[in-house]
């Protein structure tokens, strides 16, 4: 499931469904929802937290209301039924836009036995939205494990005009970890406090909830191939989609045939080559005993991690994975496969009606898109796709010599493949809430395909007819969710016999015909009611699962397609590598297995050391994850561990000592005390003492079971003698202390190991060092000075070492590092950047590589700065333009990273707003290196002190908008606006009189009054006109009105007339008794429409959305009401006619930051 956001999946009253649903939402729903809570700037669907930016600490209860609920009521009404339970909720809420709280609860109301509960947040979750959730009102008090079902939707009732009603609607197994589950944005709050829209009327607001509750049982122990003889795919994060795919392909046996005879040698990289990937993941899933992992695929495709938790197309990567084999299949035994299996041929034809002419182009296809909208099955679409249109009037075609001709223009096929792929198009484009929608509507599809009806309606003249098309239904590819994500799954029967296989990700399970045809044919599923008699109301639900892809094998191929696949197929240097993947796995299963039995030791030594400091690490002493590491028998004595040592290392037993790390309060991790040669002499390596255990000296404990499993780490010391040989350790008596010595070079900026020294507790440092230059490589006498390096978490504390102090007094113990350098003059402090250790080591902690990029090319690195996380806001916007060439830092402006959606945040850094580098980097539990910048025309901290807004100036006599920014203070008015505005127009007259107009899709909802504060004014959803008032509208008559004049077209879908509008809206007076040809006149001159356009026109009346069509003897001011009422957008003269004005290309949303990512194939 999808990066996306979770989407409202289907419920259908199947169980199985469900059963396999919950498994895939447990498996994947919690992890997704985290990554996708992310993407700040679409609507998101996700249980709710109390920050929408970030993942909080799972509650396994609902929060405290914070507030008494005694000015909201909830009333319910129950249907009474067993399997599955509904009922409908609403809740009143009074003094609305007074509430003062984060958070707000319904009362709990029942459904199913079980008890939930609305939550809203007023304000929104850290959003401009509202947010509204459904909540397991008991969650706290449950018990451990529980979990339920759910299907439900929410609404925000339109109080004037029900069909404005805001409603979503979902699905959810709730549990412990996500016990509520609902949209974090469900409406603009601009929208919902608007007193003119409807949704707060006397300050009430009307929540709606309907709930179905279905019993769900767990299926944690079912074996997919055990039962069917098929296994699933796991799911990467968001590759549902994919796993859908590959399996529809893998079960096309001549497809999995020619994969395998792609050739492929044994020094391939599954991870480098397509081929060899695919080939691994086809042998697996015919011989593994469980599901298959696709990550190596993934990566033969050139994707990252956040690839993987991108939902995409199927149909997008359908093509494009075909393209990409289709490519590596040239010059090989299987070359033109991919043709041979999916290549289809049309033909489109333009045929003159009036003279002999006609023009014919023939296209290839390896899938149709079938339009959904308006279709009632598969049948219908053809006959859609092959529909004649006329070319005539305007639109006549010119036919060469002939010139303009009425003409008829179609496509027809000329030859059908094998295996036949249809793209359900259940997605488009509307243009009424400028956004993609998902088409749920019912589209039925047969078992058997006969394209060769009627005669052979669908074939061109020069199909060849003995072909028999002829089609058997193989695979129905379902999306269950929304446009923005939702879950993928197929129902496949792999040998066309009457068994279907349902492959959701990991599990498959057999399916009955009527759950892979007709429930996946979308529609509305209406739940039965069991008490007819107290609730009347059918409880209906958009089902969101629905077929869109279907696989047709044709019947007279059949048996060429559904071929016999097997070993023999497979490439002998695969069928080795395979096999020894599946030993290495049960290796690694005998090896987890068998833990429980043995122990991790990780010996450090003084080679790891020099190794690693000043190039790995600098604080400490060593990363243990890269010492040797030792997988010893939890019985073995330890005098037998130490004889394994002596073999790695080549060090006698006799040389050896070992001493336990500890790890200290201040988070720091040291070499603690050495074991004693009693301890190992009565020990196995079971009954060490565990660094996590402070054990004095010579007593031992049984480590508990919860460390049984626990590494150990041990250091080990060994003495060198003069020629570098091993020497018995020295005899360490209660005052010796065992230190560490680390050296720093200042002009070099270079800190290393140079070794260890027993110190007597009671001796000085200024006793070594001689023995501290002589370690160094200085002179005896060379001038050093001294540091102890104390913590580096959170912060770093390094203190100057008073050398005349005894090593007791300064608190020095076993394990303590020191770190020295040169004793450096003042004169050179001022040449070196880090004249001492602490402000070396507060350099290393704090430095970070920062990528910087522009918004306009955020996907590029424009340059790199070294900074450091303790930067100072201040000190970070210095630096960017000094490197800039800028004199004002202050004009620069920031926009943080986000490390998920690999995009720039919607909303930029502010002025002095964070403390820090670090603060602007962290991102959630990441750290990233990226920062966008803009350079400004004015300082930033003046720009945010001013209210920009986006205003488009319509010229009272040019057709092209002017799109002006203005920018004034955030309590400036409208009329200040206006001003502005005015000083960057040419106005029709210097005395002309300007207004500043709400559009919204297409109608104009406001004229702002010339008093209002500006501060408020929202121009990311809605467009500002300004634009001269004409004269006309000034000098009202006493009879005269203004209406608003909308453009329009109509379509029709599923038997209702939708009025969509388009084109810049108008204001128009109107005289009593004008009739509407006299209006007409006054339209055609002030649009400068030509005659013969305009002669296609329609008029008609609209109120809300319904069309009555007018004549021309009509008077028009009897249509409209004398009175400013809520809505007079809703009632306005249409202009019914062609939309000829080029469409945008789709946007998500409005934000300030959209990218999508299509999918590719990089390899």
């Amino acid at each position: 499931m999808t990066m996306m956001t979770h989407q409202p999946l289907d419920v259908t009253p199947l169980a199985s469904f469900l059963l396999i649903f919950v498994f895939a939402l447990k498996t994947f729903t919690l992890l997704l929802c985290v990554l996708l809570h992310q993407q700040e700037d679409e609507e998101m669907l996700v249980p709710h937290s109390d920050s929408a930016d970030g993942p909080q600490s799972i509650v396994e209860g609902p929060q405290p209301m914070e507030v008494a609920a005694a000015e909201s009521n909830g009333t319910i009404e129950n249907q009474a039924s067993d399997e599955p339970q509904a009922s409908h909720f609403t809740w009143t809420i009074e003094n609305f836009s007074r509430l003062n709280m984060k958070k707000l609860y319904s009362d709990v109301f029942t459904v199913g036995g079980y008890k939930w509960r609305v939550l809203i947040f007023p304000k929104g979750n850290n959003v401009e939205y509202l947010s509204m959730y459904l909540d397991v009102a008991d969650s706290a008090t449950l018990p451990y494990g529980w979990n339920r079902y759910a299907q439900f939707s929410l609404a925000v009732v339109n109080q004037m005009h029900n069909k404005y009603t805001i409603k979503k609607d979902t699905q959810h197994q709730f549990n412990q970890r996500e016990s509520d589950w609902g949209f974090t944005s469900f409406m603009p709050l601009s929208e919902l406090y608007d007193p003119n829209k409807g949704y707060l009327v006397n300050d009430t607001c009307v929540v709606e909830a309907d709930v179905a509750v279905r019993k769900v049982v767990d299926y944690w122990a079912y074996d997919s191939k055990k039962e069917t003889g098929y296994v699933g795919l796991k799911n990467q994060g968001a590759t549902c989609y994919m796993n859908s795919l590959l399996q529809t392909l893998y079960h096309i046996p001549y497809f999995r045939k020619a994969v395998y005879h792609m050739p492929t040698t044994e020094n391939d990289n599954p991870t480098g080559s397509i081929p060899l990937a695919l080939q691994s993941l086809f042998y697996k899933l015919q011989y593994n005993d469980s599901s298959v992992a696709t990550k190596e695929l993934t990566k033969s495709f050139g994707w990252d991690t956040y690839d993987s938790f991108m939902q995409h197309d199927v149909q997008e990567l359908n093509r494009v994975l075909c393209e990409k084999l289709e490519d590596k299949m040239k010059g090989t035994v299987v070359e033109g496969t991919i043709q041979k299996l999916f290549e289809g041929h049309h033909m489109n034809y333009i045929e003159c009606i009036n003279v002999d002419f006609k023009s014919t182009r023939k296209e290839s296809f390896y899938d149709l898109q079938l339009d959904v909208k308006g279709c009632k099955d598969v049948y219908a679409s053809f006959d859609k796709y092959v529909e004649v249109e006329r070319l005539e009037g305007d639109n006549k075609y010119q036919a060469e010599e002939h010139g303009l001709q009425d003409a008829k223009k179609g496509v027809l096929f000329i030859d059908f493949p094998p295996v036949l792929q249809l793209q359900l198009k259940r997605f488009e484009y509307d243009f009424m809430r400028d956004t993609m929608v998902k088409i749920n509507d019912r589209y039925e599809f047969p078992l058997e395909l006969d394209l060769d009806r009627e005669n052979g309606k669908y074939l061109s003249p020069e199909a060849d007819r003995s072909v028999r098309n002829l089609y058997m239904l193989h695979s129905v590819l379902v999306h269950s969710g929304g446009v923005h994500g939702g879950h993928y799954y197929a129902f496949i029967r792999p040998t066309l016999t009457d068994q279907w296989y349902k492959f959701d990700d990991e599990r498959v399970t057999k399916e009955d015909m009527k759950k892979a045809l007709e429930e996946q044919y979308g529609g509305e599923e209406e739940l039965p009611q069991t008490n007819p008699g107290y609730n009347n109301t059918p409880f209906k639900f958009t089902k969101y699962s629905n077929a869109y892809m279907l696989v047709y094998i044709r019947v007279t191929d059949k048996d060429k397609i559904i071929c016999d696949v097997d070993e023999k197929d497979i490439a002998e240097h695969l069928r080795i590598r395979l096999k020894k993947e599946q030993e290495e796995k049960e290796d690694k299963r005998r090896y987890k297995a068998q833990a429980h039995l043995y122990t991790i030791i990780k010996v450090a030594r003084d080679e790891d050391l020099k190794e690693q400091i000043g190039k790995d690490i600098y604080f400490d002493l060593v990363d243990h994850d890269k010492v040797r590491n030792f997988r010893i028998q939890k019985q073995m004595p330890f005098n037998l561990f130490k004889e394994e040592v002596a073999k790695e290392f080549g060090i006698p037993v006799q040389f050896q000592r070992f001493w336990i790390w500890a790890k200290r309060q201040n988070h720091t991790y040291r070499p603690n005390r050495p074991l004693t040669p009693h301890e190992e002499a009565q020990t196995s390596v079971y009954f060490l003492p565990c660094h996590n255990y402070h054990v004095q000296v010579g007593a031992l404990r049984e480590v508990s079971n919860k460390t049984h499993n626990a590494e150990l780490k041990l250091f080990l010391e060994v003495e060198r003698g003069q020629g570098f040989d091993p020497l018995p350790p020295p005899e360490k008596i209660k005052d010796d202390i065992l230190l560490f010595f680390k050296l720093y070079d200042p002009e070099k900026e270079e800190l290393r190991y140079v070794g260890r020294l027993f110190v007597k507790n009671s001796s000085k440092p200024i006793e070594i060092l001689t023995k501290l230059n002589e370690l160094a490589g200085f002179s005896p006498e060379e001038e050093i000075e001294l540091y102890e390096e104390i913590k580096f978490e959170p912060n770093v504390m390094c203190e100057r070492l008073d050398k005349r102090a005894s090593f007791r007094f300064s608190q020095i113990e076993d394990g303590d590092i020191i770190c020295f350098q040169k004793h450096a003059p003042p004169e050179a402090e001022e040449q070196i950047r880090f004249p001492d250790v602490p402000s070396f080591l507060e350099y290393v902690k704090n430095r970070q590589i920062v990528h910087f990029r522009t918004l306009e090319r955020p996907k590029e690195d424009e340059f790199c700065l070294e900074l450091a996380k303790n930067h100072t806001y201040d000190d970070v916007v210095e630096r960017v333009a000094q490197r800039l060439g800028l004199d004002d830092p202050s004009k620069i402006r920031l926009t943080t990273h986000n490390c998920y959606s690999q995009q720039p945040k919607p909303n930029p850094v502010k002025y002095r707003s964070v403390d820090h580098l670090l603060d602007m980097l962290v991102h959630y539990n990441q750290i990233s290196d990226i920062l966008y910048y803009e350079v400004l025309d004015i300082p930033l901290p003046e720009l945010q002190c001013l209210k920009t807004l986006k205003v488009a100036y319509h010229h009272a006599t040019k057709d092209e908008a002017t799109i002006l920014n203005i920018r004034l203070p955030k309590q400036s008015t409208v009329g200040d606006v206006l001003n502005e505005i005015k000083t960057k127009v040419d106005l029709s007259n210097p005395n002309a009189e300007l207004r500043l107009l709400e559009v919204f899709y297409h109608k104009i909802y406001k004229v702002f009054p010339i008093n209002e504060k500006i501060e408020n004014i929202n121009d990311q959803y809605w467009t500002l006109r300004a634009e001269e008032i004409p004269e006309e509208e000034k000098n009202l008559g006493p009879n005269d009105r203004s209406i608003h004049v909308y453009h329009f077209t109509k379509e029709n879908a599923q038997n209702q007339v939708q009025v969509q509008n388009f084109g810049d809206p108008f204001f128009l007076v109107i005289h009593e008794g004008e009739k509407l040809a006299d209006i007409k006149m006054r339209i055609q001159k002030k649009l400068q429409v030509p005659d013969e356009e305009f002669s296609k026109w329609k008029f008609a009346f609209l109120s809300l959305g319904r069309p009555e069509y007018l004549e021309d003897s009509d008077i028009i001011s009897t249509r409209f009401q004398r009175r400013d009422v809520y809505g007079a957008w809703e009632q306005y003269l249409g202009l019914e006619h062609s939309d000829t004005t080029p469409k945008r290309a789709y946007a998500a949303n409005q934000n300030r930051h959209v990218f999508e990512k299509p999918v590719k194939i990089y390899n």
